[in-house]
């Protein structure tokens, strides 16, 4: 019985995987057109997998050598001698993984490779005659494809080694060359000054300008998904909901390949082993449930985005700004701290502005951000946790109530501060305060399209139901009508009755306290700070 995959290359007799054919066709495309190119994407959005696919739809037309840097060791990339012929003695023996038993010429120019290779005063030059050597005789166009090249992208020898692919690309009109050389990595070698030291910048002339651009999307679309869940549901018989499943699961990862697949390995390993009503593993409660769990784990995708906002200061400012501030930054990639938040994978960009890659990265970083040590000495963080067993009654979340109680201490504790203070870090508070509460049992996330200085909308989930917050700034009691009525139609799009507005007011002779607004069938609970 095949399994979700999270660990390594997706194998599709072992794994239940999208149907890539559609890309892979999109790829042969630019390997016919004789293109180079890089494929820059962020830690585990499925590059591997890809380019292992890659390697065998192409077998038909081509020889296709596929090279992992990983399996270099950093000795190998020490020195020219080394890497030269590190690099050809793997060339060789992945060589002959394709079929040219009965191409003589080509067998002796591979072993001509193999023996040349062996001299302490091998080097790229010889190393590229021999390779052009081997174009020249074989059966069939050569394709090139190397994983992994963040291991090489910060040594000299490496840019020199590109330099000479260069070379051998610009003169393919007049002598021999790979049909197609396809990298993959998440630096993007087009841009290595994000690796080289400062004292090495002179040496930064773009030995890869000769890329094509990939603009191929990696992504898995609600389509793909349900691809993937209808062959599970073959398997399983499990009664879900195929389209509403896929919807959800896209929502919330946006198609990050392994969010994807790990929701769907949440599901089917554990969920389903903790529900009494194993037919309630593929709903909306056991979804909400694998959410839970991958917020709460560990596991290399989210260290390495950690690990990023540790590493590069701006970086953290930047999603912190977006996160807390409303703050809208357009999408402009030559701008370098948005072109590495879009590298590293925390932002896409949405209607021309940049927004968090996905959901799940969304409340993670807002996890991760509210548990700095500075915002767990606040006073409103410290309240939340005297306070948090007062609003859960019968397993029920009392939003409410912990409304009321948000009021009375933000009040307390920031009545005197000045509104530019109230703009920037209101909201902010209102998610400190709030996150001991549901912590460990409910989600919540921030509605994309609501994010604006005036306007946030927070969607909490608790045990199977939904509250919907409105945060928004004060600005006249006609604005507030109309937040009251921009909350009723989300209450429709919803489907719920009851929904919640908390005003952030600055006006001095402003009433603090909760209260209730009916409008039609509709419940609006109010708060004022």
């Amino acid at each position: 019985m095949k399994v979700f995959n999270t660990t390594g290359v997706c194998v599709p007799k072992k794994h239940y995987m999208v149907n890539i054919e559609n890309r892979l066709k999109k790829i042969k495309k630019l390997v016919d057109g004789e293109s180079y190119f890089v494929i820059n994407k962020a830690r585990q959005y499925g590059k591997t997998t890809t380019l292992r696919a890659l390697n065998q739809y192409l077998k038909n037309d081509y020889h296709v050598v596929f090279i992992d840097f990983q399996t270099f060791s950093n000795a190998d990339f020490g020195a020219e001698n080394i890497f030269s012929t590190s690099f050809a003695m793997e060339f060789t023996e992945l060589f002959d993984h394709n079929d040219y038993e009965e191409n003589t010429k080509l067998k002796n120019a591979l072993k001509k490779l193999e023996v040349e290779s062996e001299s302490e005063r091998f080097t790229l030059r010889p190393l590229f005659k021999n390779l052009r050597q081997i174009c020249a005789v074989t059966d069939k166009p050569i394709v090139l494809l190397v994983d992994e090249i963040d291991s090489a992208t910060n040594n000299q020898v490496f840019l020199d080694f590109l330099a000479q692919l260069r070379a051998m690309y610009l003169a393919r009109d007049m002598q021999p060359a790979f049909q197609s050389v396809i990298f993959a990595g998440v630096y993007d070698i087009k841009n290595l000054k994000q690796k080289i030291r400062s004292e090495e910048d002179h040496k930064y002339n773009s030995p890869w300008n000769i890329a094509a651009d990939f603009n191929i999307d990696m992504s898995f679309s609600k389509e793909e998904i349900s691809g993937m869940l209808q062959e599970y549901e073959d398997d399983h018989n499990s009664g879900m909901d195929i389209e509403g499943m896929s919807k959800l699961i896209f929502d919330y990862t946006d198609g990050y390949p392994f969010l994807v697949s790990r929701i769907c390995q949440l599901i089917d390993a554990f969920v389903y082993q903790r529900i009494e009503d194993k037919k309630l593993a593929w709903t909306k409660n056991g979804f909400n449930e694998a959410v839970r769990l991958i917020l709460s784990e560990k596991n290399t995708l989210f260290e390495s985005l950690i690990g990023k906002l540790h590493d590069y200061p701006e970086l953290s400012k930047l999603i912190k700004g977006i996160l807390f501030t409303g703050k809208s930054y357009p999408y402009n990639t030559d701008e370098g701290i948005i072109d590495m938040a879009a590298m590293f994978g925390f932002i896409k960009n949405q209607n021309g502005n940049v927004a968090v890659a996905n959901r799940i990265f969304e409340i993670r970083l807002y996890n991760f951000f509210l548990s700095e040590d500075e915002l767990r000495e606040n006073d409103i963080y410290r309240a939340s946790l005297q306070d948090k067993n007062q609003f859960i009654i019968d397993g029920c979340l009392d939003m409410r109530k912990v409304l009321e109680k948000f009021v009375w201490h933000f009040h307390d504790v920031f009545g005197k501060c000045g509104k530019r203070f109230l703009e920037e870090e209101g909201r902010l508070y209102f998610l400190l305060y709030l996150r001991p509460i549901i912590n460990g049992t409910g989600n919540y996330y921030i509605e994309a399209q609501t994010r604006s200085m005036r306007r946030t909308d927070v969607i909490v989930d608790y045990r199977g139901k939904q509250y919907i917050i409105e945060l928004k700034l004060w600005h006249g009691e006609e604005y507030n009508k109309r937040g009251e009525e921009q909350i009723v139609d989300y209450l429709n799009e919803y489907h719920t009755d009851t929904g919640y507005l908390l005003s952030f007011n600055f006006n001095k002779n402003k009433e603090i306290g909760v209260h209730d607004v009916f409008i039609g069938e509709k419940h609006i609970v109010e708060a004022v700070v």
